[in-house]
């Protein structure tokens, strides 16, 4: 007997209602790069040369420390497991330190890597696009989540009572081509289908493990990045802007690109599997209102394009003098919850609190969910005190 489609989608919101309405999930299993990344290349980095993420300021709102994160503070991750009441999920590489020595991340574990790609390093290096930051790829987080798995006693178990959170990833794969500058974006698009399929095999090779409940963030608004804004000034026309946002209008296009194959992926997977909960997170559009509506969120019109910790200029963004680079030290704001960015590139606290709560109990979730788990979210995302 053949399933319909509408028979398919009233399949995947009552598994998703009732999953949710029977509590929280036990534990939070990560992938992504630097917008979920909470300590993972910090600390697969040399101790005398950390990556940016590992040094002051970073961290200095809510940790006053430096932790790995690419933020004055917390993460959208960060306040997805506070909604949850879980503690925030450590970094792989911590847990293979803990494991050692006997320990255990009952409560999940953290395996994006800021600067990771979905696709591998080599299918890059084919084509002369250059990641010098990490070869953690989406494919090798897969391998170091099955070596993780492999320590469970009963994995299935522990997977289906899990929240798989699926990035943001993708971004960098991007990224990478357009800051080189030479890359036509024609042939940037061309990556897109690669990537998003890619994502969609991972998915499915994760269904397989036994995950029951996924969130997959889609890609963020590219072209309000201080980075590229500063990267393309010189380069662009009045034209090339939207007038309503100030944002490039090419860059914000590509991942409204990658957002809609996206979307089209996971419709093909729930159709697949229509008793998995496949959660798209609407991250484009839970950004872009910072933009068209700066003051809504305690930003302001003039701050909203800037990096709150840069090197100058117009939109306070130098790659030779970013956040966290001693020489000279960059330019940072007072009042970090005043700006959307934080270096030009990642969210403030700020923002990731509100992207956070758009996802947890707005409609920026399709299936449309308002909570992940009913009992704790009324309480408020984000106002957990870290132990």
């Amino acid at each position: 007997m053949k399933m319909g489609v509408g028979y398919a989608i009233i399949l995947i919101l009552v598994a998703s209602i009732s999953r949710l309405a029977s509590g929280c999930y036990d534990s939070i299993i990560s992938f992504g790069d630097s917008l979920a990344d909470t300590g993972n290349l910090l600390l697969l980095s040399p101790p005398n040369n950390p990556p940016l993420c590992g040094r002051p300021p970073y961290g200095r709102t809510f940790f006053h420390r430096t932790t790995g994160r690419y933020s004055d503070g917390r993460l959208v991750i960060d306040f997805i497991a506070e909604s949850l009441g879980l503690p925030l999920v450590e970094p792989y590489a911590a847990w293979k330190i803990a494991a050692e020595k006997g320990g255990s991340f009952s409560k999940g574990v953290n395996f994006a890597v800021a600067g990771a790609t979905a696709l591998d390093t080599m299918f890059f290096d084919k084509r002369g696009i250059q990641n010098l930051v990490t070869n953690a790829s989406l494919g090798i987080q897969l391998d170091w989540f099955k070596q993780f798995l492999a320590r469970i006693p009963d994995g299935r178990k522990f997977l289906k009572s899990s929240l798989i959170v699926m990035g943001e990833i993708g971004g960098n794969d991007y990224n990478y081509p357009i800051q080189q500058g030479n890359v036509d974006p024609q042939v940037i698009r061309s990556l897109v289908p690669t990537v998003v399929n890619y994502m969609g095999s991972i998915i499915e090779e994760l269904i397989k493990l036994g995950a029951e409940t996924m969130l997959v963030p889609g890609n963020l608004a590219l072209g309000c990045l201080p980075l590229y804004l500063t990267q393309y000034k010189t380069s662009s026309t009045e034209n090339d802007y939207d007038p309503k946002t100030g944002c490039l209008n090419w860059l914000n296009e590509l991942s409204i690109y990658h957002n809609e194959l996206l979307q089209k992926e996971l419709f093909r997977i729930r159709h697949l599997h229509p008793r998995i909960s496949i959660i798209y997170a609407d991250y484009y559009n839970a950004t872009i209102r910072f933009y068209l509506s700066p003051d809504q969120f305690g930003f302001t019109k003039e701050s909203v394009l800037r990096a709150c910790c840069g090197g100058g200029g117009p939109y306070n963004y130098d790659p030779l003098t970013a956040c966290g680079i001693d020489r000279p030290a960059a330019n940072c704001c007072e009042n970090p919850s005043l700006f959307a960015s934080w270096d030009g590139i990642h969210f403030t606290e700020a923002a990731n609190r509100w992207i956070a709560q758009g996802f947890i109990r707005q409609h920026y979730t399709h299936p449309p969910i308002k909570t992940l788990c009913p009992s704790v979210a009324t309480a408020g995302a984000g106002y957990y005190e870290y132990q």
